[in-house]
């Protein structure tokens, strides 16, 4: 088994980081992704399957008790028929496209994205600092944000072939760099 460390820099703000990281890291950063894609996968799966997946009692009731910062803007959200049945389908087929993406590894930055974004309104939804601000929800936000910044689509992932498919025999990352923002 061949090892070796790859140094890593990067400059944000003026603030540089720099680090070395063992080729290892690749099998963990690939775990990462499974994982979380398993994981959204089965969620969205379960809701669709038991066909009683509502968010609207929990916008309005559950949040409000637990005394999160955007509780007002929850019960908003629960209170508007429209936004409740869009919620009722996006969360659960969501999750389930969330997931498929990250486990085949397709469109990975884009799902990790979505990902982080529905962890982000977890966090604040399931509002709880008794033990801290830091839970389960903001640290699964964190991996699927490391998983985006990693490339992670890339390890044993579509992402590396899609990235290399050839439009008018330019490889797609490169004929249209924009497309680096939602794959890898």
């Amino acid at each position: 088994m061949s090892s070796q460390e790859v140094e890593l820099k990067s400059t944000v703000g003026g603030f540089t980081a720099s680090g070395k990281l063992h080729t290892l890291s690749v099998w963990f950063i690939l775990a990462l992704r499974l994982m979380m894609g398993i994981a959204f996968f089965q969620s969205g799966l379960d809701k669709i399957l038991s066909g009683e997946f509502s968010a609207g009692g929990y916008l309005t009731g559950a949040v409000p008790s637990n005394g999160s910062p955007l509780a007002d803007l929850f019960v908003i959200m629960g209170n508007t028929p429209w936004f409740v049945d869009f919620v009722n389908v996006a969360v659960p087929w969501g999750e389930v496209l969330i997931g498929l993406g990250l486990i085949v590894g397709a469109f990975t930055r884009l799902a990790a994205f979505w990902g982080a974004f529905m962890m982000l309104l977890f966090y604040f939804g399931n509002w709880d600092i008794a033990h801290g601000y830091i839970n389960g929800d903001f640290a699964y936000m964190l991996v699927f944000l490391s998983v985006a910044a990693f490339g992670a689509g890339r390890i044993l992932g579509l992402d590396a072939y899609i990235e290399q498919y050839r439009v008018d025999g330019v490889p797609l990352v490169e004929r249209y760099p924009w497309t680096r923002y939602i794959l890898g």
